[in-house]
């Protein structure tokens, strides 16, 4: 179970105790992502995530923060989403007051020195050539680009090369302060926390002081993009990178859960319909997945394989084939009660990480009007039946709605939008 706690300056405290592990987590996460940005501040948020770990007034460098980490061998990172940037420590419980003096000084005490933002503005720039050259991950900021046009919910994370080098100094110090605000944060304790938990958050970040508070709000995704439309990056690959999909729903819409279970039995697993069909039938790809994903506001059900590019229509064609197939006849009884399963097994083994934990806490209290546990999430998902999994086939597969990126050394889109039909 977990209880929540409110300090007088507005943080808001999640305890998720545990008896079973000796490890302690703790995350804090901000309601600030990509989508709060404008179009010239593309990839702020990433930009103030990186630096939040190159020194502090108590601890002046980079090497002085991962320096007390590593002495206790703890786990830290950090990463930025599209809605919200998480910052987390993972070590022995009994280095819990370390753990949320450090969250603390590097969140609300960091220097920003003019040289280490210069310096890691390069780093950020090697990050995006990184991805770029990487199709499988740059694959999905094309499919959301796509997807969500004309909107910020659809911009790069990390932002190009252009945003980077725009961005001054200053204004990314006036972002971080128009954002981090200790009545906007949500601080999560998890695993070995002890009984005092709060007294000891308390002690730490009790003291930041209250900001006048001016966090811009994100524009509401209100869009319904219409296909089928196909956008091909053209790019010598010895592989070609598909990704297809549809927009679907919030992330608190009633037939997420569905939503879930559906994209499960199509590419969830080795033993899914699309896996099946798309590689152990035709050996079409080596990899080839379906996924569920939802924002506050908006969602999407997307297939993603890497596959022969003398071999790709065929593959598309196998995929909508498939697509088609679960729209007009459903899931069989089998098929649900196999996903079913396989969701509540990847989930239990997932909450053993007592960081898993807290970033489940910290998203529900952050993002959503009201809080599950774990078990409710389970219990829910086990309720779906073979004819809510139907339906929401048949209210999201639709030609009108799909859209395909693709990465390879195409020179025509019109090729494979004639082939966009269900």
């Amino acid at each position: 179970m977990f209880t929540t706690h409110t300090l007088p300056n507005g943080v808001r405290i999640v305890l998720a105790p545990s008896a079973e592990t000796k490890a302690a987590c703790v995350y804090a996460l901000f309601p600030v992502g990509s989508r709060h940005e404008t179009l010239a501040q593309n990839g702020a948020s990433h930009f103030v995530e990186h630096m939040m770990f190159k020194g502090t007034r108590e601890r002046p460098t980079t090497l002085h923060i991962t320096r007390d980490l590593d002495r206790i061998g703890a786990e830290y990172n950090a990463f930025t989403g599209k809605e919200y940037t998480g910052y987390y420590i993972k070590a022995n419980g009994e280095h819990l007051d370390l753990a949320l003096d450090m969250l603390s000084d590097m969140l609300f005490r960091s220097t920003y020195k003019q040289e280490e933002f210069v310096r890691e503005r390069k780093v950020i720039l090697e990050e995006i050539s990184m991805y770029e050259d990487s199709p499988s991950q740059h694959l999905d900021d094309l499919f959301e680009e796509l997807l969500y046009r004309g909107h910020p919910i659809g911009r790069i994370i990390s932002g190009t090369r252009e945003t980077m080098l725009g961005i001054t100094h200053d204004a990314l110090v006036r972002y971080r302060d128009r954002h981090y605000h200790p009545a906007k944060m949500v601080l999560v304790l998890a695993g070995s926390i002890g009984d005092d938990a709060v007294a000891r958050a308390s002690v730490a970040f009790g003291r930041i002081s209250v900001r006048k508070r001016v966090c811009p709000t994100a524009a509401p995704f209100r869009n319904r993009p219409r296909g089928p439309i196909v956008h091909v990056h053209r790019k010598e690959t010895a592989q070609a990178h598909l990704a297809v999909g549809v927009p679907t729903f919030r992330a608190e819409d009633p037939r997420t859960d569905a939503l879930l279970l559906l994209a499960n039995i199509l590419g969830g697993t080795m033993s899914s319909r699309l896996f099946v069909a798309v590689r152990e039938r035709h050996g079409l790809a080596y990899a080839v997945h379906a996924s569920a994903d939802a924002y506050t506001d908006t969602g999407s059900f997307t297939v993603m394989a890497g596959l022969d590019p003398s071999r790709i229509e065929q593959a598309l064609r196998v995929i909508l084939r498939e697509l088609g197939r679960v729209r007009e006849h459903g899931v069989t009884a089998e098929e649900l009660a196999r996903a079913k399963d396989n969701i509540e097994g990847r989930m239990i083994l997932g909450f053993e990480d007592s960081c898993s934990r807290a970033e489940w806490y910290g998203k529900q209290v952050l993002l959503r009007t009201r809080t599950r546990t774990p078990e409710q999430k389970m219990q829910e998902v086990a309720q779906v039946t073979r004819a809510q999994v139907q339906q929401v086939a048949q209210d999201i597969l639709r030609s009108d709605r799909l859209h395909m990126a693709l990465i390879g050394d195409f020179a025509d889109a019109g090729r494979f939008k004639k082939l966009l039909s269900l």
